[in-house]
């Protein structure tokens, strides 16, 4: 509202009655006295106190402002929750950051996130990635939940911990029951996956996918350096799933631009949960860093296989801005 606006209204209003509303606004706003109870004091009857309330904030007389100083940009979390409707986003507010300290720091606030959201009552999936390591590395306190192991491990230069330790470490912090295996997430072919995948560790691990309430998953992009999924493929391999249209992945799900599944050679190599279990999970919190990896967040958001996410405001600013092409494999 213009100044000249907010004064011409003010104006409309007589000295007894612009005091009467600073005096309503200062009891409901400032003191927490409820509607009944201003209408009780002032003689007024609580209709007119909801209409005294509603002109101060039209004349300008009562301004609400949100005024938080923290790590988060709450105007960002609210913007790109609402137009991706996640049921959680938080968009953490830092200067760029090298990408080990911008994991520890989104690691941190999913860590926050988790020990705010979930009850004894979930049952709590986890994907090996980077990210969700440094989820755990960050975590404090855990209702007791139980714990699913939903992929099988990756090697990282950055990480010597195997999807079981992950599991395993949350498990001991919630002191929940834990269902983890020992096994790659990738193998050599379909053979062994389907014989692997049998093993009672694992079939029973994966069995309980469809009991999880809520999981943390890591987003990568079909390149390479962006995801740890595609550096353990060859290159040719690489480029030939860009071919058939992969953009990004989610614990070994390969996604195309809009998020559609694209079964490709490497999908019955993978030890992990598939797409529709993923799906069927009622909150996927997805951990996001690395704004050129904006399009496969995209892809994982318009696909559904991610409810909630906790990234940074550079990314948040490409996942609001216009969708461009998706990088070629390099």
């Amino acid at each position: 509202m213009s100044d000249n606006r907010r004064r011409r209204r003010e104006s409309a209003l007589g000295p007894a009655e612009l005091v009467l509303t600073a005096s309503v606004a200062r009891r409901y706003y400032l003191d927490g006295a409820t509607k009944s109870q201003i209408a009780e004091e002032l003689k007024l009857s609580r209709f007119r106190v909801a209409r005294i309330l509603n002109h101060a904030r039209e004349a300008g007389i009562v301004k609400i402002e949100i005024d938080y100083r923290g790590d988060l940009d709450l105007e960002l979390s609210i913007a790109l929750g609402a137009a991706y409707g996640l049921r959680h986003c938080l968009v953490v507010n830092c200067p760029n950051l090298e990408d080990a300290r911008l994991r520890a720091g989104l690691g941190a606030v999913a860590a926050g996130l988790l020990s705010e959201i979930v009850g004894p009552e979930d049952v709590l999936g986890v994907v090996w990635a980077r990210s969700v390591m440094a989820m755990r590395d960050a975590l404090g306190r855990l209702t007791p939940c139980t714990v699913v192991q939903l992929t099988g491990s990756l090697s990282a230069s950055d990480s010597e911990d195997s999807a079981v330790e992950l599991a395993r470490d949350i498990a001991r912090l919630s002191g929940g029951a834990v269902f983890y295996f020992y096994a790659p997430m990738i193998v050599s072919d379909a053979t062994t996956a389907r014989a692997l995948r049998r093993q009672p560790d694992i079939s029973r691990a994966l069995s309980r996918a469809g009991e999880v309430t809520k999981a943390v998953v890591g987003i990568g992009a079909w390149t390479r350096g962006a995801s740890s999924v595609a550096d353990a493929v060859s290159e040719q391999e690489r480029g030939d799933m860009h071919d058939l249209g992969v953009r990004a992945e989610v614990g070994g799900i390969q996604l195309d631009r809009d998020g559609r599944p694209v079964p490709t050679a490497l999908t019955e190599r993978i030890i992990g949960v598939s797409a529709e279990q993923l799906r069927g999970v009622p909150e996927v919190i997805g951990i996001a860093y690395g704004a050129p990896k904006a399009s496969a967040v995209r892809a994982a958001l318009r696909g559904n296989l991610v409810t909630s996410l906790v990234t940074h405001a550079e990314m948040a600013h490409a996942l609001l801005g216009p969708d461009e092409k998706s990088s070629s494999v390099m």
